[in-house]
Parts: C-alpha cells; structure tokens; sequence
C-alpha cells in the first residue's frame, strides 16, 4: 500500500518471504502469523551503487584455481576448531546463535585473542557494548596486543569503509540485530535491515578474502532472530547451548559448508572465560550415583567423538487416571514407543505408570543408538534393581524389541574401555566390529529379552 512517497511491503518472519499484503500463513514456510509490516524506501542507494560497481572478475575453470594450507586458518582453540572443520576458511562468513548470556561474546573475544597473538589483524565492531565495556571483560580473558582493534559502530556503510581501509584478516560484528543501513528506513533488528546487513557483510567477506564472524540473537524457540534466509546466506551456522546458570558450555554445528555439522565442541565457563573440556566423557559422568537403581551410562557419537552419557529414569505408580510421561535431553515420542515395545515383548505392566528419563550434563541426544540404554533404565527402576556401575550399553530397539545394529561400535567401545568400563552390551550384528578390542567383556544381544537377562 502506497503512503504518500513511501512504500509498505510485508515479509515473513521466519523464512523472508515478501508480500504486497498481508497473509495469515506464509505461502513459502507454511507459518502462521509470521508477517510484518515494513517500510520500504523507493530506491535503495545501496542497489544503485551494486549496479554500477565495476567487476573485472572473470569466470574461472577447476584446474585454475589453487588450494593452498593457509586458505585454513588455525585458531588455536581445539574444540572450535573441531566444530568449524579444522580451522577458518578465508573469505568465510560464520554465524553464532545463542541464550543471552550463554557466552558468545567471551567466545569471539578469546578467539580474538588467541588470533592476535599470532600477529592476525583482527576487527572487533560492537553495537552493544561501549570500549570501556568491551576492556572490562578482555581483562578477565587476558591481555590483548595492538594486532586487535575494537570499534563500537551500528552504521553499516561506516563498518564498511572501515574495514576496507584497515584490511583485517578477521572480523566480528557483534552483533547482526545493532547493524543497519541508512538507506533502508526501517529500524535495526528488522528482517530488511538483517538481511541487508548480512548480504554486504557476505560480499565483503567473498570480494576481500575477510573471515567474518557475525552474533546473532535467538528467539524463545531456540533460533537465530530473523529470517531463516539468513542461515541460508552464510557459510556456518554455529549454535551456543548449555544453562547458563550451569559451568558447561556446548557449540554446535548446524550448518557448515567447509566440514561436517555432527561435531561439537564441550567448553566450561570459569571466571577467566570459556576452557575447552578435552574429555567430555569424563566431565559428563562426573557426579553419577553409584548403586542406584534407573542408572545406566550409554554412548552416543557426535560427529567422529564418542560421548559417554549417564540416562536417568524415574517409574512409579501415577495417582492419576493418566500417566505421565517426560523427558529431559531425548524425545518424548521415542520414550513412548520404546514403553510400548516393552509392554508388548516383555510383558512389563507399565501402562498406568509415570516415567521421567533425564539425559545427565544437557546433553540433547536424537541418535537412536541410546534406545538399549534408556529401556534398560526403564527396567531397572521399575523393578528398583540396580545396574552395575561399569556396564554400558547402546544399541537401536525396533518395534519388534529386536536391537538392532548401529555405526562405529568400535569407537564406542574403545572409549568405554578407555575410561574404565569393564562390560559393554551391544547389538550381536556388531560383534564383528569390534572383535579385535581386548580388555573389555562384550556382550552381544539381538532383543531386548536378551539385554534384560545381563543385569
């Protein structure tokens, strides 16, 4: 609708798509009650100046384009370098989403940091804290060289100029919801405002040869703020979860077009920053209960590592007339399927009771490798028969109560035995696998009848 000189258009919360009208459901996402209203300028000087840009580029053939080492660049931080792939690609543009307070900007700045100290030039824009802020928690991190340079701007063609006449090899905007362009009239934070704001940080990072690291906000649901077009623009998309009342910290990759999205990287919040947890297994299984009935450790893998993990299960008795039924760190439709498998092959009266399973530490899980573990839970706290304190077990249960086979059972293994397990029950088709692992009693079981009769 035309206001005078100025235009309104409506785009789409979650996935940027724009309309002329408003529309209760998105064509594009299917969601509901996603659309805004926003002011949109008749021309944008920032096209107009794209446009007209001289390019000299020409259109390159495979063998012309070399792969050097350094296109890697080694932070120095093993766990974030694990997550990113091996390091930073140049000319790369990595998003990091979070809580408030989690500890993104403690993050970036130790990265900072640690590339300053190998005489990096790196650019530190803040459009949230002042320099006296910004100084006030690099102290507690440790003492910066004149490699890092901090700047507190929200105008995006400032940014802009600035970082083409200083030339740094790294750069973090901290964060994308302060940023905007006067061209655009509507306020910062907005979807036009972010995705322009990322579209002129992506072609500065491509055009410069700049690796730029952008913060940016969650939403109640968990999600960078904005539309979802801009993790489709970026190159990585990293998410920072964990209490933030709680000392761990866990990075995750969701997107990464450089490496592999299953790692992930464990990290403890102290008083002088972020420290990598170089053995999450162990810092995992700190505190577990010893001779306590509903406790059993399984093992998941998290891209090529092999995290140990303590499954927690509550059954009794509801006093209701329907039962109960929550998890924490697993899906709850999975707690429900495997209850019913052991109802029906087992023949276990659990129908009419409450039960809760905890994953311990924070830890999400989505791998079904963990289905052995937590039924064997189920079982040992409701018949409140302990399970033996260094047996691990993981497998995938089907609907037939047949435990079925998973990946990297020997990784899985080698890791228990590492930290001291002496009995491992695994699915009987991985036998084979890990046949050449001494040291360690392994029991294969092809039901869940079988894995009940090994404790």
């Amino acid at each position: 609708m035309a206001k005078g000189k100025e235009s309104y258009t409506y785009f789409c919360n979650a996935c940027g798509y724009e309309s002329s009208k408003w529309m209760g459901q998105c064509p594009a996402c299917k969601e509901w009650n996603t659309f805004v209203e926003e002011k949109v300028s008749s021309v944008k000087g920032s096209t107009a100046k794209r446009i007209h840009r001289e390019n000299t580029a020409k259109p390159s053939t495979i063998a012309e384009i070399s792969m050097e080492q350094e296109d890697r660049l080694i932070i120095g931080i093993a766990e974030l370098d694990r997550v990113l792939g091996g390091g930073i690609v140049k000319g790369s543009l990595t998003l990091v989403g979070g809580d408030p307070g989690i500890g993104k900007s403690t993050l970036l700045l130790q990265v900072c940091k640690a590339l300053s100290d190998k005489q990096q030039e790196v650019l530190y824009v803040s459009g949230e804290e002042s320099l006296k802020q910004i100084k006030l928690r690099a102290q507690r991190i440790g003492e910066m060289n004149e490699h890092l340079k901090l700047f507190c701007e929200t105008n995006l063609s400032v940014i802009e100029e600035t970082i083409k006449r200083t030339s740094p090899g790294i750069v973090v905007i901290d964060s994308i919801q302060t940023m905007y362009q006067e061209e655009i009239s509507s306020a910062p934070g907005s979807v036009s405002q972010v995705r322009e704001a990322t579209g002129v940080l992506l072609r500065l990072a491509k055009e410069q040869g700049i690796s730029i690291f952008i913060v940016g906000h969650v939403t109640k649901e968990g999600t960078v703020a904005g539309p979802r077009v801009l993790e489709h623009m970026v190159d990585t998309v990293l998410y920072f979860e964990g209490d933030r009342h709680a000392s761990y910290r866990i990075l995750r990759g969701v997107k990464n077009r450089f490496g592999s999205t299953n790692e992930i990287g464990v990290f403890e919040m102290k008083t002088e920053g972020l420290k990598e947890v170089a053995n999450p297994s162990e810092f995992m299984l700190t505190g577990k209960p010893q001779g306590a009935s509903g406790s059993i450790v399984s093992c998941s893998m998290e891209g090529t590592r092999p995290i140990l993990l303590e499954i927690q299960a509550l059954v009794c008795r509801t006093n209701f007339g329907f039962p109960r039924r929550q998890t924490a760190g697993s899906d709850i439709n999975r707690l429900n399927l495997l209850m019913a498998v052991l109802e029906k092959r087992l023949g276990l009266s659990i129908a009419d009771c409450d039960a809760y399973v905890n994953i311990a530490g924070g830890l999400r899980i989505s791998e079904p490798a963990i289905d052995l573990g937590i039924v064997m839970a189920i079982v040992s706290s409701f018949k409140n028969r302990p399970i033996d304190d260094k047996l691990l077990a993981f497998g995938e249960i089907g609907l037939s109560g047949e435990v079925r086979a998973i990946s990297m059972a020997a990784n899985r293994v080698a890791e228990a035995k590492k930290l001291g397990f002496t009995t491992c029950i695994i699915p009987k088709s991985c036998m084979d696998a890990v046949k050449e692992i001494k040291g360690i009693q392994i029991i294969g079981v092809s039901s869940v009848k079988d894995a009940m009769e090994c404790f």
